[in-house]
């Protein structure tokens, strides 16, 4: 019988407890807030700063970890790149890209042995496209001094990502390049077109400049793993002929690029959201109140009769001790009879001094 009573009181709770969706979670208030606070929903009328952008830039392209890289008999052979990419900031301290690059690297290299002797110092050149989603870390926001008041124009990025990518190679040597006499040789020629299974990996950093508010200009350097031993030119996998994939143990060609930039900040606002930092915007109003003499004081007269009434516009600078007063620090005396309510036995009802406030024909307790 107590079960069966119970559940009967616990069911219709429980229903209820379930059902306090909010119909529409833009209306305020709702049973999740009373309306006191400054809620309001979060969409682009309400943002405060910019967080889009879209960043161009471009430099040099190196081959660095390959069999047929750019870097051969003490000189750099130097390659070329450009990127563009659109840029979005999640937070004060972390960013995402859509990252398009394109670009070409020139390298050489020599077989071992007489098949170095008879073909020479191979030259070779890869032009690629790549796709790739970059995460940005503001490392400039994530370790500032909260403490530091000072307004900062540079900021150091690191990035990390991972995309797709397309590219044609072609490798020359004196031994390949005999059309004229036999036996004959066909260059190496690789066309890789992007697909699901060409993608590689990057990592970077960057130092940013705040140019104004509209532009940044950023130093950026990036290493591209491509996981890919045919993207020097050298043929396709170790057992390739000519062996040019023989000559470094490693099976990914990997580069680098060296690149200046810049960045065009999107939207209306006066900041962009990359060079906010939220914990130090609230010190720096903490230090403005701390440090400001104040305009007005209140009660710098003090509270002679500690009534809770300033002195400064206290009718009643002497009211007893525990009695009640108006605003104005005069005791209370709601019947009007001359006694405060302090005093007066009878509160509600008029009665002379003599007698506690109460009337003639009244004796007080």
């Amino acid at each position: 019988m107590k079960l069966n009573l119970l559940l009967a009181l616990a069911l219709p709770i429980a229903m209820y407890s379930q059902s306090t969706d909010v119909g529409n979670t833009s209306d305020y208030p709702n049973q999740f807030t009373s309306g006191s606070a400054n809620v309001h929903p979060f969409n682009n009328s309400s943002r405060m700063f910019r967080d889009w952008s879209i960043s161009v830039g471009g430099g040099g392209a190196f081959l660095q970890a390959a069999d047929v890289n750019s870097f051969y008999d003490g000189k750099v052979n130097f390659g070329y790149n450009a990127y563009i990419s659109l840029d979005k900031q999640i937070s004060h301290t972390f960013g995402m890209s859509l990252h398009y690059q394109m670009g070409k690297t020139n390298q050489k290299a020599m077989l071992p042995g007489a098949a170095g002797v008879a073909a020479g110092v191979a030259t070779a050149w890869t032009e690629y496209n790549q796709v790739s989603i970059l995460g940005d870390i503001n490392f400039s926001n994530l370790l500032r001094r909260t403490d530091n008041n000072s307004t900062y124009r540079w900021a150091l990025h690191g990035y990390g990502g991972i995309g797709l990518q397309g590219y044609k190679t072609l490798l020359l040597d004196n031994d390949m390049s005999r059309y004229s006499t036999s036996p004959k040789r066909i260059p190496i020629e690789i066309d890789q077109n992007i697909g699901l299974d060409t993608f590689f990996f990057e990592v970077g950093t960057g130092l940013k400049y705040n140019a104004s508010k509209l532009i940044d200009v950023e130093l950026r350097t990036m290493y591209i793993i491509t996981g890919d031993d045919s993207f020097d030119g050298g043929g396709y996998g170790k057992n390739a002929r000519p062996p040019y994939n023989a000559i470094a143990k490693g099976v990914s060609d990997n580069f680098f690029t060296v690149n200046l930039g810049l960045s065009f900040k999107l939207g209306k606002h006066e900041k962009h959201l990359a060079w906010v930092d939220p914990l130090q915007e609230i010190n720096n109003r903490i230090y403005v109140l701390e440090t400001t003499e104040p305009e007005f004081v209140v009660c710098e007269s003090g509270d002679a009769d500690n009534d809770g009434v300033c002195d400064d516009w206290d009718r009643q600078l002497d009211t007893p001790a525990g009695a009640r007063v108006d605003g104005a620090g005069v005791a209370l005396d709601m019947d009007l009879d001359g006694v405060i309510d302090l005093y007066d036995k009878c509160v509600t009802v008029p009665g002379p001094v003599e007698n506690n406030g109460c009337p003639t024909n009244y004796k007080p307790q």
